[in-house]
């Protein structure tokens, strides 16, 4: 299936808009995993193994693999969910912002090496940053609009006096991806939970497109706030907690702490949908 029928069907199935984010660090892992790079894929497997059935995505972190030299793991990582968790697309959040032939190779790195549905990408360099992952057919852009780090007004909420309407960075980059930048018709976009306006803005220009939120959890995005200022019957809804579920116990039983917070999570944010 494309991405956003495997995203859909995840939701369904699941009953969920919840994603968690797989941002493993060893100095954070529980008892005797604690400070042990090469337990990345085990703690991570088991955090999929204990959540496959409470969400719509997973997202593992490329930097965490990297910084570690455990690329090797996050392979045998996307294998594991293929094998146990088939019906769950994964987004790989690696924010790649290169053109030509560099960007060739990191869309081959996301697609090819690692297998994910859809990739976070920086489009700051412009559509033909973005080309080479829209010619896989069938594989999800999540492009960075409007940011959750306080920074991110610096460049995404400074206007643009040469478009027409003067609209901000963010805006001119939804109306984009909605209109003539979705060649392939998985492209979304990645805005964060701690500004539910700037979300609803967002919504507003790209009424149809998958909306990736990062924020709620350890970075204080409110999930109900979230869920009303982002989701739509025909827009869906994609949001990320990493740390807040990951590192719910640092005790021996952290995957069953996780997945208490993975359902607590879930439930909230569904609570909030049925009250639209």
């Amino acid at each position: 299936m494309d991405f956003l029928d495997l995203l859909r069907a995840a939701s369904t199935r699941n009953d969920s808009m919840l994603c968690v984010g797989l941002d493993p660090d060893p100095a954070r892992f529980p008892g005797a995993l604690r400070g042990d790079g090469q337990k990345i894929h085990d703690f991570c497997a088991a955090i999929v193994d204990a959540t496959a059935d409470l969400v719509c995505a997973y997202k593992p972190q490329i930097a965490y693999f990297a910084a570690q030299r455990a690329e090797d793991q996050l392979e045998r990582l996307m294998q594991h969910i293929r094998a146990h968790a088939p019906h769950v697309p994964v987004i790989l959040d690696a924010k790649r912002g290169d053109i030509g032939a560099t960007a060739e190779q990191y869309a081959r790195e996301a697609f090819e090496r690692y297998g994910a549905d859809a990739v976070t990408l920086s489009p700051f360099m412009g559509f033909d940053s973005i080309t080479p992952y829209l010619r896989y057919a069938g594989k999800g852009a999540f492009l960075l609009c409007r940011t959750s780090n306080p920074g991110g007004g610096d460049l995404q909420a400074r206007r643009l006096a040469d478009v027409p309407g003067e609209p901000r960075v963010y805006e001119h980059l939804a109306a984009l991806a909605q209109g003539p930048w979705n060649t392939n018709g998985q492209v979304g976009l990645v805005v964060g939970a701690t500004y539910p306006a700037e979300i609803e803005r967002v919504r507003e220009l790209a009424p149809t497109l998958p909306l990736l939120i990062p924020g709620v959890g350890a970075q204080g995005g409110d999930a109900a706030a979230t869920v009303r200022a982002g989701w739509r019957e025909n827009g869906p809804i994609v949001v990320n907690s990493s740390r807040a579920i990951l590192y719910a116990s640092a005790d021996a039983d952290f995957a069953q702490a996780a997945r208490a917070k993975a359902r607590e999570t879930r439930d909230t944010l569904n609570a909030a949908r049925r009250s639209i």
